[in-house]
């Protein structure tokens, strides 16, 4: 297919706005920490309670060493993961069930509101003796945070659907299902792709909050730990390493989000 000079240029152009976003998202980045750095070494800063690049790095290489900075990351990944993938299937398949049954979902309002309200973490020494001490305490307390917030923002797509489409296919003898399968969900993708964009943010609040509170391995223990023993170097470090980790997931759904967009 021949492509015209202006389509050329369009693209041309572009190509060339995302290199420069890219190049000073990064320019940006490096500008902090050389200035973190720098500030820390002057003493304008207190490097003990701020840390620096230079003494989070001697304490990432530290934990290295001790053969546990993989354990680690390793753990809060799986948690992570775990807790997003259910609370995003378990928040969706209810929402299809509410919408399913205006009567169920006018019953639940009410409480999809207060448990939204709810400060999870309150919940957290129930959980605790629920279930036990350990990664079913983290995946559930993951579970509950983002599982709510997923209800609401799925229905609320599946309900802003065209009414006129919904009468059309209804004219021509389609069932609930049909409705479903052919028009909600395709229809709700961004809202589904919204939905997924907030539980990585959420999926990663909810393990480092379990982490806190029961765990003995993971990024939220090196936290509480470094804290506990005044290491506020590596405190910073497993921060700066869970920063890049949520980065990592949210890109992965921006790639699925992309994808998506191309099918429907």
């Amino acid at each position: 297919m021949m492509i015209s000079n202006e389509h050329k240029k369009y693209l041309k152009k572009i190509k060339s706005t995302h290199h420069k976003v890219v190049f000073t998202r990064i320019f940006i980045l490096v500008a902090i920490f050389a200035m973190w750095e720098i500030l820390g070494d002057l003493k304008v800063i207190d490097p003990f309670l701020t840390s620096t690049p230079s003494r989070m790095i001697k304490s990432l290489i530290n934990i290295y060493n001790e053969g546990t900075l993989f354990k680690h990351i390793l753990v809060t990944c799986y948690e992570t993961i775990l807790g997003f993938v259910l609370g995003t299937i378990l928040g969706t398949v209810i929402a299809i069930l509410l919408w399913w049954s205006d009567f169920a979902s006018k019953v639940a309002e009410p409480y999809l509101v207060v448990l939204n309200a709810l400060p999870k973490v309150a919940l957290g020494p129930i959980i605790i003796f629920w279930v036990g001490n350990g990664l079913r305490a983290i995946v559930l307390i993951a579970l509950l945070i983002s599982i709510i917030v997923t209800i609401i923002s799925v229905l609320a797509g599946f309900k802003e659907v065209d009414e006129d489409k919904i009468k059309l296919l209804k004219t021509f003898g389609a069932s609930k299902a049909q409705l479903l399968m052919y028009l909600i969900i395709p229809a709700s993708i961004p809202t589904l792709i919204s939905a997924l964009k907030i539980n990585v943010g959420l999926s990663w609040v909810g393990v480092i909050m379990g982490e806190f509170l029961v765990a003995k391995d993971g990024l939220g223990f090196l936290i509480v730990y470094g804290g506990q023993i005044s290491q506020l170097d590596m405190v910073m470090m497993s921060i700066i390493i869970l920063s890049i980790l949520a980065y990592i997931m949210y890109a992965g759904v921006s790639v699925l989000e992309k994808r998506l967009k191309d099918r429907y």
